[in-house]
């Protein structure tokens, strides 16, 4: 029976760790995504200015 606890503790805390991991990298793709927009952004400034 305490093998059963353990296990499904386990299962939890395994579901939870990875429900983090995908949180951290979908934060992580928001934060690249803005920071490509800005040097996008900053790209056309330089071109607009360079014409």
């Amino acid at each position: 029976m305490p093998e059963n606890l353990a296990r499904a503790q386990m299962r939890e805390r395994l579901g939870e760790a990875q429900k983090l991991q995908q949180g951290h990298r979908l934060a992580r793709a928001h934060r690249l995504t803005r920071k490509a927009e800005q040097a996008a952004q900053q790209a056309r400034h330089a071109l607009a200015r360079a014409l």
